[in-house]
């Protein structure tokens, strides 16, 4: 085993105790409230942290308690989860815009004593399924607006808490707790996204926290006065580590926006250097940007593609330190000066040193574009499992194709069914109370099965993901079948905000397509389309056209790769609804249900493949309030382009 990465630090708390004498005075976290920033430096979080501990101690908490939290990124919500570890409890973040039922698993499955929550929203979720949690003694609320004539028997506020604890004079006690925290101890537990059933809590220790921070961290060469924005939800692990590992390995600031709505405008007004998005952040900034210049000038469009074309020739180039021509040199400069500098700012990426995406594969277009920015955007790989970080990209080795080489101390190997398997200090503890799982997951010696197929290129050494590995397979005529492949390439069209591909053992593809409500709807308005809902407008002979000419355009795309030409969508519609968390087609981090989806929308799937023009469907979908109802469509059937097969013109 490992010794302690640094010294005798073996938890969080060690190494916030040391930012305090490293960094006392300099700032640690930035919040956003009525559009101001108020700072905190690690001494005053320190303090706010230890208050907090103090109090919890005086509601009872015992060493091993379970302390879920629960609302959008705040700093005292961070402070709560290392107020926990202060005195041996075990913080538990959960989504915050999960539903009641939800929630209410979590906490009767981690056995949750405490819940330290955000607002009203998260009160009453708990409120409403209170009867059923045996366990739950306690709930701190951090704003109290709306919950003065609530009962407060169980229920206490925040500030209130951290009151009691400071005139409690237990600091000694919480010291004495801390100290006997060992590295291999319980850091934090989280749960994973469900995408095939409930989900399960993963058990994560401090060396697993730890060693992945530093190891990560040096990789990327962080530092203390690197600057990230904290707006994932809290309860994916990469926003832990991001906002609580790195952040306290190398002591840099955590700043949370004010809202989701005014996550954009507070990124711009933070500059981060170190940041990271998944995909659908960075395809609904694209999509933004096109918006934009669709309503440009005809000097702006102009200027826009001229320069973006010379970004893409060389942005990426420059990045990895390769030789480019004077000419060329001359142009970027040229773009940087009149488009790229500009467009940087306006989507506040201009200070990124370090950024990267992951959960889910990005169309290569899509990366391509803000490589071409001169942003320094990479991929990861990575599992809750594995305390995220199974590969990353060097610098200078950065290809849309490809996630990376193996992280620091992360071994990797390939089965013979071509699953990827990894072997790292950040392999999870457990599933909490879910020995089967656990035994399934992880072998006797230490090895992960990722559920992903891919393979590691010869020569480079880079790991290239295929897709989940129960979704690849074949095609009725043995073709290679891979849908993250083709819904990836349709998901670069601002137009489509999601897709879901079938083939597996069919003669041909077919899809299932979302439309971008924002894109959409702006380019029917520029075009005289009156619509009065996202049904309305899914179904409008002239959207239609649109989605098809995107489809058949990705067609020609796939034909030219002899590998999958076979998944080449022959007909698709358009769906009358998004996919939804709330209706479990999706996971709280949007990722496709894939099953889900096939077991709800049956018909429709059958209808694609019968050979019918049309479908009518009634579907189930659940309101904001929790309220079930129905909605009625009847969808049209299109029949795609599909291209001829390059390889084979080329073999003819």
């Amino acid at each position: 085993m490992h010794a302690p990465a640094d010294g005798g630090l073996v938890t969080i708390p060690d190494l916030l105790a040391r930012n305090v004498a490293r960094h006392g005075a300099k700032p640690a976290y930035r919040e956003k409230e009525f559009g101001i920033w108020q700072s905190w430096t690690w001494a005053q979080a320190s303090e706010q942290i230890d208050a907090l501990a103090m109090g919890l101690l005086t509601l009872g908490a015992n060493v091993g308690d379970h302390v879920a939290v629960s609302g959008r990124n705040r700093p005292a919500l961070y402070w709560a989860m290392v107020a926990a570890q202060r005195i041996g409890c075990i913080p538990v973040p959960l989504y915050a815009e999960a539903a009641a039922e939800e929630i209410a698993y979590a906490l009767d499955h981690c056995g949750a004593r405490f819940a330290v929550v955000g607002d009203q929203e998260q009160v009453d979720k708990i409120a409403d399924v209170r009867d059923g949690l045996t366990q739950l003694d306690h709930v701190i609320y951090l704003d109290g607006r709306g919950l003065r004539k609530y009962d407060h028997a169980a229920m206490t506020s925040y500030a209130d808490v951290q009151k009691a604890g400071r005139a409690s004079g237990l600091l000694d006690q919480v010291n004495a707790r801390s100290a006997a925290r060992t590295y291999d101890d319980t850091c934090v537990m989280l749960y994973t996204s469900g995408t095939t059933g409930r989900p399960k809590g993963v058990v994560l220790s401090n060396r697993n926290v730890i060693e992945t921070s530093k190891n990560s961290s040096e990789f990327d060469h962080l530092r203390a006065d690197d600057e990230v924005l904290a707006y994932l939800p809290m309860a994916w692990v990469g926003d832990f580590i991001f906002s609580v590992g790195q952040a306290m390995w190398t002591g840099f600031c955590v700043n949370c926006p004010e809202s989701a709505d005014t996550m954009q405008l507070d990124l711009r007004e933070i500059g981060p250097t170190y940041f990271f998005a998944p995909p659908r952040v960075f395809e609904q900034q694209l999509t933004n940007v096109m918006i934009r210049m669709e309503d440009a000038g005809r000097v702006k469009k102009w200027l826009f593609h001229r320069y973006m074309a010379v970004g893409r020739r060389v942005g990426a180039l420059l990045l990895d330190g390769k030789q480019v021509s004077a000419g060329d040199r001359l142009n970027y400069m040229l773009a940087k000066l009149l488009v790229i500098g500009p467009l940087k700012n306006t989507l506040g990426l201009s200070r990124v040193r370090v950024g990267y995406t992951a959960g889910e594969a990005i169309g290569p277009e899509i990366f391509d574009f803000y490589r071409a920015l001169g942003i320094n955007l990479k991929q990861l790989y990575g599992q809750t499992e594995a305390t995220v970080f199974i590969t990353q990209q060097p610098d200078g080795e950065v290809r849309s194709d490809t996630v990376g080489v193996p992280s620091p101390g992360v071994e990797l190997r390939i089965a013979e069914n071509g699953e990827v398997y990894y072997r790292s200090p950040g392999v999870f503890v457990e599933y909490y109370k879910n020995p089967e799982s656990t035994a399934s997951t992880k072998d006797a010696d230490g090895w992960v099965a990722t559920g992903d197929a891919g393979f590691i290129e010869d020569g480079t050494g880079h790991l290239r993901i295929i897709d989940r590995a129960k979704d690849v397979g074949k095609m009725a005529d043995g073709r290679l079948f891979a849908p993250k492949y083709v819904e990836n390439k349709l998901k670069f069209y601002p137009n489509i905000l999601e897709a879901v591909v079938f083939g597996a053992n069919r003669d041909y593809c077919t899809a299932f397509i979302n439309i971008d409500l924002t894109a959409v709807g702006n380019w029917a308005e520029r075009n005289n389309i009156a619509y009065s809902s996202y049904q309305e407008l899914s179904q409008h002979p002239r959207v239609l056209d649109m989605i098809l000419g995107h489809v058949s355009e990705v067609n020609r795309s796939v034909a030219a790769d002899p590998m999958l030409a076979g998944c080449q969508v022959h007909r698709f519609l358009v769906l009358h609804k998004e996919l939804d968390a709330d209706d479990g087609e999706m996971t709280r981090t949007r990722k496709v249900r894939r099953r889900i989806v096939e077991e709800k929308f049956h018909d429709l799937i059958t209808a694609l493949y019968g050979g019918a023009a049309d479908i009518y469907t009634e579907t189930e979908v659940t309101y904001e309030d929790g309220r079930k109802g129905k909605i009625t469509a009847t969808l049209a059937i299109c029949d795609a382009q599909v291209a001829a097969e390059q390889h084979k013109v080329a073999a003819e």
